[in-house]
């Protein structure tokens, strides 16, 4: 397996040389500014020393069955025209949650952009969950 492998790469070198072109190309897009991501516990040490604010993105409706507390809900179609509500939070981080950790990275990119730091929880509300964290309702 690893010798077809290999003679695939040496016979198709411009192919394989594309391919690691673009997977670099996706991974440094992916990791450029949208803020870092946090663990449950990076997130949790914000909040407590007062240096983070959580704003969970997800609809109202998964908001009200449970969340991290003290978290703000702004859903995400409605983030962008709510962005006025958190400059009095300008100071500290802005911390995205949503439910798999799949969009916040893109709204994190938009908040960056509007001279927020912001940041995001890694795995959403399920890796808080995972982890056994309390959710409110």
């Amino acid at each position: 397996m690893v010798a077809h492998l290999i003679e695939f790469a040496t016979n198709h070198y411009i192919l394989v040389g594309i391919f690691v072109v673009l997977l670099a190309l996706l991974i440094a897009y992916q990791m450029q500014g949208g803020g870092r991501s946090l663990s449950t516990g990076e997130l949790t040490g914000l909040v407590n020393k007062d240096a983070g604010v959580v704003i969970d993105i997800r609809p109202a409706k998964d908001f009200a069955a449970g969340h991290i507390v003290g978290a703000l809900n702004i859903p995400h179609d409605k983030l962008a025209a709510r962005v006025v509500e958190l400059e009095k939070h300008k100071a500290k981080t802005i911390i995205l949650v949503d439910a798999m950790g799949q969009t916040a990275g893109t709204h994190a990119r938009e908040l960056v952009k509007a001279g927020f730091t912001a940041a995001k929880l890694s795995g959403g509300v399920s890796s808080w969950k995972a982890d056994n964290l309390p959710l409110v309702k």
